[in-house]
């Protein structure tokens, strides 16, 4: 990320970059096409450039600006997999389907990266690897985990042991950690205005500040109303996630919105490279932080969580206050900018994306995931529409579920602090029992050195000693 971008890093509620406000179209007049989608983040503009690719007449409608939320706020990390972990997966489908889904995931992660190759896409400033580390000492686990990556799900990876995470980052809360070489981290919030200016030139129209007010999904041809002009479309397709709203509220009510607030840190200068030196993103298995180096002497740190909106400003202090207890040799850090993007949960931990009704199509809920599953939900929809591709069918199992109003909000949070607080007690422990073996060692050391030198020490004289006032004949002889 380049200072430039840094500088825009800045909270959804911030006006558009000026070069986005210059091209801002709404839409004033009724039009007829192939395709609408509505929502202009990162799976919304991926169905718009893959479908207008293949010649079809596709508006995309946009309520404000293109990547104005999670889609063009966020750390810019790229690797397969879904929120809901792998075991979780292969439980709910089975061995062979989430073989499947998992290598969907690795195609939309390549997919980013063919598209922020530097002839596309320029000025991404793409960096390689992301670390999962642990906060617990987990290396049993994490062998097995590393086998069946490796060889049921043909990903790329290698175990670090503690030695050499703690060599890499220099703190002592993280144990062991996987590592993928073949992830990688960009310019997110240039990606997505890539992707917008891509789609344009291969015919898409992007109308901005252009809100959908209702929408009827039935009939051959769905019809959706703006403020200012009425649309026909052969295939809808929803791609608002929390932000349809009245719209479509039955399904804005199947997420859970969870706003992610981060910083960018002004220059740290040497003392920075002295306490990481890992060049890609970091992610702790517990999903409390998720940090990497910009600029080469800044950090991106992104860790507090809520279900409401806030502004970002009032979370530097709590990600400050983070930085300083996983690396306390960095102090106190300043803060330079501050952002924050709602993300769409689901309650199953999986995206929605599919066909709900002949024509109607979604891609939602992506989580933490946004980058590779919301390319990869883009390429699905887009196919399944002009090609009658209907892979999207294994997303079926994970069906529209409400995930609860404002009381699933509540729920959500409440569950969050708990696993957070479940999280420091097992790291907690995990560090105790860690320095209670160090101990341990330490004093069979002393013990095993103490008892060597006793083994090797001169053995005490025998000499029969005579008191003096012995009789003669006993002191002669």
């Amino acid at each position: 990320m380049t200072s430039e971008s840094i500088a825009a890093a800045n909270g959804p509620g911030d006006a558009a970059p000026a070069a986005a406000a210059q091209d801002c179209v709404r839409l004033a007049v009724d039009l007829d096409v192939d395709i609408c989608v509505v929502g202009a983040g990162l799976a919304g503009l991926t169905v718009a450039l893959e479908a207008a690719r293949t010649g079809a007449n596709v508006v995309v409608l946009e309520g404000r600006h293109a990547g104005w939320n999670a889609s063009g706020h966020h750390l810019g990390t790229v690797m397969p997999g879904y929120a809901l972990p792998l075991s979780d997966l292969i439980a709910r489908v089975g061995f062979d389907d989430a073989c499947e889904l998992w290598s969907l995931s690795q195609q939309g992660a390549d997919y980013v990266r063919t598209h922020a190759a530097e002839h596309v896409i320029p000025g991404l400033g793409l960096t390689e690897g992301a670390l999962e580390v642990s906060n617990v000492d987990a290396g049993d686990r994490l062998i097995s985990r590393l086998q069946m990556l490796s060889e049921d799900f043909a990903t790329e990876v290698e175990g670090w042991q503690i030695d050499r995470v703690r060599d890499t980052l220099r703190t002592g809360r993280y144990f062991h950690a996987v590592h993928y070489p073949r992830a990688f981290q960009i310019d997110g919030r240039k990606y997505v205005h890539g992707l917008a200016e891509l789609a344009r030139n291969a015919g898409a129209r992007i109308f901005e500040e252009t809100p959908v007010v209702s929408i009827d999904p039935f009939g051959i041809r769905k019809r959706i109303v703006t403020p200012q002009a009425r649309l026909r479309a052969s295939h809808l397709v929803l791609a608002g996630n929390i932000h349809l709203g009245e719209a479509m509220r039955r399904l804005s009510d199947t997420l859970v919105p969870v706003w992610r607030h981060a910083a960018v840190t002004a220059p740290l200068g040497s003392r920075l490279a002295e306490a990481v030196t890992f060049q890609g993103s970091v992610i702790d298995t517990d999903g409390i932080d998720h940090f990497r180096i910009v600029d080469g002497d800044r950090l991106m740190w992104a860790s507090p969580e809520t279900t409401w909106e806030a502004k970002s400003e009032r979370h530097a202090g709590a990600i400050c206050r983070r930085i300083r207890t996983i690396f306390p040799q960095l102090g106190t850090v300043e803060i330079a900018k501050v952002f924050s993007g709602a993300i769409g949960q689901t309650v199953h931990g999986m995206p929605q994306i599919g066909q709900l009704l002949p024509g109607l199509w979604v891609a939602s809920g992506f989580g933490r995931q946004g980058l590779n599953t919301s390319a990869m939900a883009g390429q699905l929809i887009a196919r399944s529409i002009l090609e009658g591709e209907d892979r999207w069918r294994l997303f079926s199992p994970f069906e529209l579920v409400w995930a609860g109003g404002a009381t699933g909000r509540a729920a959500g949070y409440a569950i969050g602090m708990a696993e957070r607080a479940r999280s420091a007690a097992a790291g907690t422990l995990a560090r105790y029992r860690e320095r209670a073996r160090i101990r341990a060692r330490a004093r069979e050391v002393r013990l095993a050195e103490a008892n060597r030198q006793a083994g090797t020490r001169p053995p005490r004289s025998r000499t029969h000693h005579v008191p003096a006032s012995a009789p003669a004949s006993d002191r002669d002889g």
